[in-house]
């Protein structure tokens, strides 16, 4: 049986400042790898693409696999339109639009080897389609908006990594959602979004055999299907995971968690990420000394779209020196960049702890299960990466990913701009609390018998990755 992550959303409204009744929604969410073998070179790739993506005025020297088929770890099943239709697109933290292959679009994608038909939106098949004009105050959100051409609307133009492009009008219509009314009772509910009609793609984005409906951005902002939520009173902008990396299932929620208390440090202001200020870092209290531009300029990012950590190249070797000191083993290079070992012992009793220390007091430890993968019995390989990756001016990046963020509630408040973190069995529950004080507990298996509507599981790839991303 596939192991399954369950989404909810809390959504609040608001009239001026008072809190009133509100309801939470519920998504099915799908790991792809429950239960099969981890093959470190489809993580590799995975990332690979995943950074050009997300990290789009970085330069990214990562090297190893330069093949353009993965990309998201997440993808989700949505309706849109009415009468609602179903529609498979990725689940993108790097991103921040929501768009679908549209009708016509012979340079789209046919098919698919994830096992779903893909699907076209066709705006003339919805009753409650509406084009999106440059007086919108959606347009206005968009930069470039100035060139806006009346008799087309307001539209979006892509660039991916490998030149690959989607370009279309924005759309306004029905998302269906499923709604929380009470512990593990669900009810329909429809929101109006608004959202990128592609009919014009290029490069891979026709041609990937793993390929989707489309991408919904999940980050800070307006343009996002989260914020057009919160601003039309439907949801706050709060989300939370956690992963299970041994059964590949957790919980996702959209909303405030009411327990467990989840700890937090503030995100670094005006960032394309989810950036923090990393203070320090130990080897189970063995200091390592980290580039003077990661404390004093936030460069730490926090994304559970990555699979792996990617350190500079100073701290990564510094890393594995002081681990293998506490525990020496003979290291191979496997696949060209993995460094793995034979151990026939129990590597969390062998193994130290790292340590990572964030302003603000936050900890985040991770263990030697977390940062070490079994590729087959006795061989063991460090999922600790070199990045090398930099921002414009040069100032070192560590990308911190699924690897040291599962078994964690990990919780993005982007209306109080912090994120945090705390130890949790992503296998039991956490509880979720409403506008009007209701709170309901919500559970990795629990909401398997809700109906589902978002189904998001962890695949690798998709589309090419983002290097720039502009709007006409």
């Amino acid at each position: 049986m596939e192991s399954r992550i369950k989404f909810c959303v809390a959504v609040a409204v608001f009239i001026i400042v008072t809190e009133i009744a509100s309801c939470h929604f519920v998504f099915e969410v799908q790991h792809k790898f429950a239960g099969k073998g981890k093959n470190l070179a489809h993580f590799k790739s995975h990332d690979t693409r995943r950074h050009s993506r997300m990290l789009a005025s970085v330069d990214l020297p990562l090297g190893g696999d330069s093949r353009v088929d993965s990309v998201g770890l997440y993808f989700t099943k949505i309706k849109l339109g009415t009468p609602p239709k179903e529609y498979h697109v990725q689940v993108d933290t790097g991103s921040d639009i929501l768009w679908i292959n549209c009708s016509p679009c012979p340079k789209c994608p046919s098919k698919t080897n994830l096992g779903f038909s893909l699907s076209l939106y066709d705006v003339n098949a919805s009753s409650t389609s509406k084009k999106v004009g440059c007086d919108d105050d959606f347009c206005s959100f968009i930069s470039n908006s100035d060139s806006c051409q009346p008799d087309l609307g307001c539209s979006y133009h892509i660039v991916y990594a490998d030149q690959s492009t989607s370009e279309g009008n924005f759309i306004r219509d029905n998302l269906s959602l499923d709604q929380v009314t009470g512990n593990l009772l669900t009810g329909p509910l429809g929101q109006e979004v608004v959202f990128g009609c592609g009919s014009d793609q290029s490069g891979q984005l026709g041609k990937s055999e793993s390929a989707v409906d489309g991408v919904m951005g999940f980050g800070q902002a307006n343009t996002s299907v989260l914020s057009q939520l919160a601003a039309a009173g439907d949801a706050k902008r709060v989300f939370s995971h956690c992963l299970d990396n041994v059964k590949g299932g957790g919980i996702f929620a959209i909303g405030v968690v009411d327990s467990p208390a989840v700890k937090t440090t503030p995100m670094v202001p005006n960032q394309m990420h989810y950036n923090v200020v990393l203070m320090e870092m130990d080897v189970d209290g063995a200091s390592l000394d980290l580039p003077p531009s990661i404390v004093r300029k936030g460069g730490t990012i926090i994304d559970s779209g990555t699979t792996l950590a990617y350190l500079p190249q100073a701290l990564y070797d510094s890393l594995i020196e002081t681990i293998t000191s506490r525990q020496p083993v003979k290291l191979h290079i496997v696949e060209e960049t993995f460094q793995c070992f034979t151990f026939t012992k129990d590597v969390n009793q062998a193994f130290p702890p790292v340590n990572f220390h964030f302003e603000d007091s936050l900890k985040l430890t991770v263990y030697p299960h977390d940062y070490l993968f079994s590729l087959e019995s006795e061989m063991y390989c460090f999922g600790w990466q070199v990045g090398g990756m930099t921002t414009e001016d040069r100032s070192e990046v560590i990308l911190l990913g699924d690897m040291v963020l599962s078994n964690k509630l990990v919780v993005y408040d982007l209306e109080n701009e912090v994120i945090g973190w705390k130890d949790h069995n992503c296998s039991s529950s956490i509880k979720v609390k409403d506008g009007s004080g209701g709170v309901f507990s919500v559970g990795a298996d629990n909401l398997s018998s809700a109906p589902p509507l978002l189904l998001i599981g962890k695949l690798l790839a998709i589309l090419s990755t983002f290097v720039a991303v502009a709007f006409n």
